[in-house]
């Protein structure tokens, strides 16, 4: 079952998804994901989440800030600490790199029936939450 549901997921990415333009290296990617994912993103978060030193997340980190993708923010709480948050331009590089193309996806949508429409949507949002439930923490 697990080998079914993951060469359904990698085809529909593969087939869905925005034509990228950037050159980004998969832990650029992660990086953005946790800033947008973890609202209160500290560079050690992102050096637990890549599995690498502080001082390897530091650069991965200074690199997407040259890039204008991400900034540094002050902790209100803890001044000492830096948080990281996500540009617009950030936003948008992440949604293209990460989501399905919404014109690609419509053509498939207009495919299929309400009913399917629906068993999908609930399918899809039943392992979203079971995934965040599980996963998150």
């Amino acid at each position: 079952m697990t080998r079914t549901i993951n060469e359904a997921l990698t085809d529909v990415y593969f087939y869905l998804h925005y034509k990228h333009e950037e050159a980004l290296t998969h832990q650029n990617i992660r990086c953005m994901q946790s800033i947008e994912k973890n609202k209160r993103t500290t560079i050690q978060f992102i050096a637990e989440v890549l599995g690498v030193s502080h001082n390897t997340a530091s650069e991965h980190v200074k690199r997407l800030i040259q890039k204008g993708y991400i900034r540094k923010g002050k902790n209100e709480e803890d001044r000492r600490a830096v948080l990281l948050e996500l540009t617009d331009l950030g936003k948008e590089v992440l949604r293209r790199n990460t989501e399905l193309d919404e014109q690609k996806l419509q053509t498939i949508l207009d495919r299929l029936t309400d009913e399917d429409k629906a068993q999908l949507i609930r399918s899809l949002e039943l392992l979203q939450k079971e995934t965040i439930h599980v996963f998150s923490s």
